[in-house]
């Protein structure tokens, strides 16, 4: 297994004075403040031990994971691989085929579930959880808040999804609190649309199900009394993803709905817009504007099952496709989710960048996923087709929200870096990882099994390899082999396993802990270029630094060819760290390893020789 290299030079001690700020966040006043490593995980596979593995296999034939699989041992080892959010992926109670009807939970159909597991995105009632979970199906809501407890112990915070775009094609809400009502419980089913409808209409019409596709039938063509070809829907709703047919097609979000937040078929707004400059104002200002407005029926409701679960001890969520909906939503919601818990969490989905700052300053965002931009450059550079050149560029343009973008390489909807779609190649990941995880001050993200070269590899049923099933019960191989018999040690890890988790560890408690990383940022990519011989454009270069450390990063991205070249510091960089002429020593933090660092004429100098995929992380004696 070949080392990655990114170097990163840590200077520590100086107190030197910045005349040039330039604040890359909006939190600059919180001195101390340290980035935010979040670890998604999918819930129901994560203490899953079983191998078998069964195409469209049952829970009893390939098993799943519970509450309970998430120990204090488990819990406190994702913590000391440098995390301090979980990601609870899947918790509401959405659409899946298993039969708990003993327990007064209806059944589901399989017409209009994708898997035999459902998806994590269909959500049937959001004010318990998934039955799937829990050792007692009829106390999993009282097992969800012990998990919340053991969590918390941990020192680690928790999000969940809330689905606000969509829910389950029969959505049921059961547990809905007295004095409110489920979705589309006194809806006016005669109206395409009315503002307080919860769903949209398609009248005198009857729902059918998709005329299937390319071979595919329901849970494989397993025989089930429910899969008939019919769902019954009268009058049809519009489909999740906006399609207004009766008969959804097969590639539609046949097995969901689209909620109503006032906007009429035409476009048109049932509700108060946001004056221009709300953008600038806090979210108490945004909680105040609302607060005299008559906002659609779907608001309240969504707003409701937000403090719900605050109120249960959830410290933020992931919204899912959050551009669907308009931002005056999240002006209100998140700005009652804000006066309820200062530091909650809030995390979106939004993948057009022309709406960025809206969603992040108007909706009162606290990140959207880098997705489009940091995201899909990386991985066109791991996959060995894109030039870092770009990499300068997308941070440039993006430099004023650069704090509320955050990076990841993985997560539940992108192929796994390994998988041969991808990268092929766990550790084509590693200097993406160093550059998604040290160049701006936002947060990072990663996936379970992504510290193991998770591959995902398995045919689990509903969809294809190379993501790893969220419809499907199924094991994750690389995953159980750290689980290993829920001892949570790694005792299965093969060594190159091993090596990459510990090179995760190692770089994520440095992000955690690194005062740079939440400070300044200047790219040296492009001077390099120009002045050292042998730096090209499959290696990245930039600087980092705070009062009391400052931070080079040079990564290599080539996964066969070595770079050998002296790294240049630009004059200003050398003034404003106030380094002086001659040899500075430099020790990777990472695996030991002594470096010097040269100032001459001032202009600082490093000899670099970089292996494929090798990394570093040094400091200044």
């Amino acid at each position: 297994m070949k080392n990655c290299l990114v170097l990163i030079l840590v200077f520590m001690g100086w107190g030197c004075k910045h005349e040039q700020k330039r604040p890359e966040h909006m939190h600059q006043e919180k001195a101390e403040a340290k980035k935010e490593v979040v670890y998604q995980v999918f819930t129901r596979l994560f203490g899953n031990t079983s191998t078998n593995n069964k195409p469209w296999g049952t829970l009893e034939e390939n098993g799943v994971g519970k509450f309970s699989d998430f120990t204090e041992r488990a819990l406190k080892e994702i913590k000391a691989l440098g995390v301090t959010h979980i990601w609870y992926t899947g918790i509401p109670h959405h659409a899946l085929v298993t039969d708990y009807t003993k327990y007064n939970i209806s059944h589901d159909d399989p017409d209009v579930v994708k898997g035999r597991a459902g998806s994590p995105y269909a959500v049937k009632d959001y004010y318990n959880v998934n039955p799937d979970l829990a050792e007692n199906p009829e106390k999993r809501l009282e097992e969800f808040r012990a998990l919340i407890r053991r969590t918390h112990k941990a020192g680690l915070k928790l999000l969940i999804d809330i689905v606000p775009n969509h829910v389950a094609r029969n959505y049921e809400g059961r547990s809905t609190p007295e004095g409110s009502e489920p979705f589309g419980a006194s809806d006016d089913t005669s109206l395409e649309y009315k503002r307080d409808n919860n769903f949209y209409y398609i009248p005198d019409s009857v729902f059918k199900v998709p005329k299937w596709e390319n071979g595919y039938l329901p849970l494989g063509g397993s025989n089930h009394p429910l899969v008939d070809g019919h769902f019954e829907e009268i009058p049809a709703k519009w489909t999740g993803n906006g399609s207004r047919l009766a008969q959804p097609h097969f590639n539609d979000w046949y097995e969901t709905v689209k909620i109503n937040y006032g906007v009429s078929p035409d476009g048109s707004y049932d509700f108060d817009v946001l004056p221009q400059d709300f953008g600038s104002k806090d979210h108490t200002a945004h909680f105040q504007f609302w607060k005299d407005k008559d906002v659609p029926d779907s608001w309240v409701k969504f707003k409701d099952i937000a403090l719900y679960w605050l109120d249960m001890g959830v410290d933020g969520f992931r919204f899912d496709m959050a551009e669907m909906v308009p931002v005056e939503f999240w002006s209100y919601m998140n700005s009652h989710i804000k006066v309820k818990n200062p530091d909650a969490f809030l995390l979106a989905e939004v993948y057009n960048p022309q709406l960025y700052r809206d969603y992040i300053h108007k909706g009162k965002m606290d990140y959207l996923y880098d997705k489009v931009e940091m995201y899909d450059s990386l991985k066109h550079i791991m996959q060995g087709h894109g030039w870092t050149d770009h990499i300068p560029v997308v941070k440039k343009g993006t430099a004023d929200i650069a704090h509320h973008l955050l990076h990841f390489l993985e997560n539940h909807d992108e192929q796994r870096i390994a998988s041969p779609d991808f990268a092929g190649d766990a550790l084509k990941g590693k200097p993406a990882m160093v550059v998604s995880a040290t160049m701006t001050t936002a947060p990072l993200m990663i996936y379970f099994g992504q510290e193991v070269g998770e591959p995902a590899q398995e045919n689990a049923g509903f969809g294809s390899p190379t993501r790893t099933s969220i419809f499907d019960y199924i094991g994750v191989p690389n995953h159980q082999r750290w689980v290993n018999d829920k001892k949570f040690d790694g005792g299965q890890l093969s060594e190159d396993e091993r090596a990459l988790r510990d090179f995760y560890k190692r770089l994520l408690n440095f992000t955690i802990n690194s005062t740079a990383l939440m400070g300044e940022y200047q790219d040296i990519h492009f001077y390099n270029k120009e002045n050292s011989e042998g730096y090209d454009h499959r290696v990245l270069s930039y600087v980092r630094w705070s009062d009391s450390e400052r931070l080079i990063a040079v990564s290599n991205f080539e996964a066969h060819d070595s770079r050998v070249f002296q790294l240049k510091i630009p004059s200003e960089i050398v003034q404003e760290w106030n380094l002086e002429e001659g040899g500075h020593k430099v020790v990777d933090v990472l695996y030991g390893s002594t470096h010097t660092l040269k100032v001459v004429d001032g202009i600082g100098k490093l000899d670099v020789s970089l292996n494929p995929l090798q990394s570093f992380i040094f400091k200044v004696d």
